[in-house]
């Protein structure tokens, strides 16, 4: 079995698709998509965002300092790659893609009500790393989609048909292989 070496480059393969939401007050509300997404800190609740500075999004999540990550499904992955690849400065996107603005209970910033998890962010950093400038967020609210919930109380997220983002493609998350600490439980 042989390897290649490459130069250095992005290979953290698959990430979430996800679709972050965002508004100056006074105009309309923005979406646009980022891969590079990721929790940092579970206490208190923290994710990471990276986006390019030249993007729109840029600009207001910046100035307001808040947004709201909404998770990807199957049913919304052509929504995801759209708003990927156009520009809010040119194209309303939840008009476009029919997408229904949802008000959030923390933030300014709209979510995505088809979402099946909606996270409200407020920035409490911003890191300047090259291409990309990483958004540091405290996780202020979580809305969730009451069809995942069962009569216990318990939320199935993983019934909703999350998608990845694999090198240039989109996947939908497939059959479970395992629990967090099974390679150490007992055999019974």
């Amino acid at each position: 079995m042989g390897k290649q070496s490459w130069k250095a480059g992005n290979m953290l393969y698959p990430v979430p698709a996800v679709m972050v939401s965002c508004q100056r007050a006074g105009e309309r509300p923005n979406i646009i998509t980022a891969a590079w997404a990721g929790t940092i800190c579970s206490d208190p609740a923290m994710l990471s965002v990276s986006i390019r500075k030249e993007r729109f999004s840029y600009g207001i999540i910046k100035e307001t300092k808040e947004f709201v990550v909404n998770l990807v499904t199957k049913d919304l992955v052509y929504a995801a790659d759209y708003c990927g690849v156009k520009s809010g400065r040119d194209v309303d996107k939840f008009a476009e893609l029919k997408l229904t603005i949802q008000k959030m209970e923390h933030v300014n910033a709209p979510g995505i009500l088809q979402s099946p998890v909606n996270l409200e962010c407020i920035v409490k950093d911003i890191i300047s790393l090259g291409s990309h400038d990483m958004f540091l967020a405290k996780i202020a609210g979580v809305t969730a989609d009451d069809r995942y919930m069962d009569k216990s109380g318990k939320f199935h997220l993983n019934a909703a048909g999350l998608a990845a983002y694999s090198h240039g493609e989109y996947y939908e998350l497939g059959n479970k292989i395992g629990t967090f600490g099974f390679s150490v439980k007992r055999k019974k």
